[in-house]
């Protein structure tokens, strides 16, 4: 089942399957990896993604209320059912942080109706319980972030099949452009990205939530064609073998380029640098790698391209200070984050 086209799932739906995973699993002492996942609908690599997560879910952090779950790829053991299931008892201060979080979620546009009512319903139940705690949890209140409006708005139209229209700002062209996606699910690789078909470029296309500046649900129903969802573990930039190649030479400054880039190899160089070659579908993205790198690296194929940087770092370097026609890429030019380098430049 592990190579099968997966449908999209949304965060919401895969919180209920892990919900309902934990009542299976605790009828079900030693079920095989198979059958549970049959009996889900879900391939065995999405039940081993969720068996990862659970082991980090509980009545509290300490470590024995979390929930001690683990496989051996055949069969599943819970080893500590009976001590997650006692009473749940929270302190003033847990109870405090729980009722302002569902009071926050539950205002995220975007979110289902009937899931709403369901938080809802559920903190009033908190309230009763917490006394004192509630009163001081009702002077408090959370406002999210662009982001999380974004992130509600995709939740909503991923779960009703329906279309997004974006304004989207992309770093490697420094521009903003409208689109219109089919989205297909919510994932979260150091930043939250929308996995969507994009309908501009007729091709799949990954975006994340931050740089969008603009989102509309449209009434076109989202119809992705059946793709084979991508396995994230090794990183969100997955270059393909018929992408162009292009080779990099970095100094010792420079040798982050291998640890944040996919690369088909890195050969030692005699300075302390490396020779990297890489393969990306977009090779011009990579003239903004050449300005970061400044002295530490220079593109040397294809030729155009080494043509291409050198150029765009000389335009640079007259723009800064009214000084042109120098070869050096100029590090002054563009100082970024070390941060941004695992962007690479979606």
């Amino acid at each position: 089942m592990a190579g099968k086209p997966v449908r999209p799932v949304n965060a919401i739906d895969q919180t209920r399957r892990m919900l309902s995973l934990v009542t299976y699993l605790k009828e079900r002492p030693g079920a095989r990896v198979e059958d549970v996942a049959r009996a889900f609908g879900i391939s065995e690599d999405e039940l081993v993604s969720d068996l990862d997560v659970l082991p980090m879910c509980g009545t509290s952090f300490r470590g024995g209320d979390l929930l001690d779950i683990d496989t051996d790829g055949e069969r599943i053991w819970w080893h500590n059912p009976d001590d997650v299931a006692e009473p749940l008892r929270i302190a003033a201060d847990e109870a405090t942080a729980l009722l302002v979080a569902a009071r926050a979620v539950a205002t995220l546009p975007g979110l289902r109706e009937s899931d709403r009512q369901a938080l809802l319903r559920a903190t009033a139940k908190v309230e009763a319980a917490s006394g004192e705690a509630a009163g001081a949890s009702a002077r408090l209140s959370v406002t999210f972030e662009a982001e999380g409006g974004v992130f509600a708005d995709v939740d909503r139209a991923i779960s009703e099949r329906r279309r997004l229209w974006i304004r989207y700002y992309s770093p490697a062209r420094d521009e903003v452009t409208e689109r219109e996606i089919d989205p297909i699910r919510l994932v979260s690789v150091g930043h939250t990205y929308v996995e969507a078909w994009c309908r501009r470029s007729e091709a799949r296309r990954t975006f994340r939530l931050d740089r969008v500046a603009e989102i509309k649900i449209l009434d076109e129903p989202s119809a992705p064609p059946e793709v084979e969802l991508r396995d994230l573990s090794e990183g969100l930039v997955q270059p393909a073998a018929e992408d162009p190649e292009v080779v990099v030479e970095v100094g010792p400054g420079g040798r982050w380029v291998a640890e944040y880039y996919p690369h088909d190899s890195a050969d030692e160089l005699a300075d302390g640098g490396l020779r990297i070659t890489l393969r990306t579908p977009d090779p011009a993205s990579l003239r903004r790698l050449a300005l970061r790198l400044g002295r530490d690296g220079r593109i040397v194929s294809p030729p155009e391209l080494a043509d291409s940087a050198r150029q765009a770092a000389r335009e640079a370097l007259a723009a800064y200070d009214g000084v042109g026609g120098q070869e050096s890429h100029g590090t002054r030019v563009v100082q970024e984050r070390q941060g941004d380098r695992q962007e690479q430049g979606l």
